[in-house]
């Protein structure tokens, strides 16, 4: 896992040697600083994932690595989907989610 400026983990996972950066609400240069160091490390693509509010970060962060850090790094595959999760309450509800794949 990268670590923030706040010494607080930004939720990175490395699954089968698939790098995925799960964006929430922290500043958009935390989760920069995460895929970047997933390049660094090594990895060929990473995957940008985000829920609801967090998409349009996601986004952010997918544009300002590869036009600031990682010039190289394309866009690949952008999946879009919806997720049916269950409230509080115990009422179901449908959040979009979005996973954005960076190649480099």
């Amino acid at each position: 896992m990268a670590e923030d400026l706040n010494n607080s983990k930004i939720d990175t996972k490395s699954v089968m040697g698939e790098n995925v950066v799960l964006v929430g609400k922290k500043p958009a240069m935390n989760y920069v600083l995460a895929v970047v160091t997933q390049f660094n490390s090594g990895a060929k693509n990473v995957k940008v994932r985000a829920r609801g509010n967090a998409i349009s970060r996601a986004v952010d962060v997918a544009e300002i690595t590869r036009h600031k850090f990682v010039t190289e790094a394309k866009v690949g595959l952008i999946e879009i989907n919806s997720e049916e999760l269950s409230n509080e309450d115990g009422t179901r509800s449908k959040v979009s989610s979005i996973e954005i794949t960076l190649n480099k």
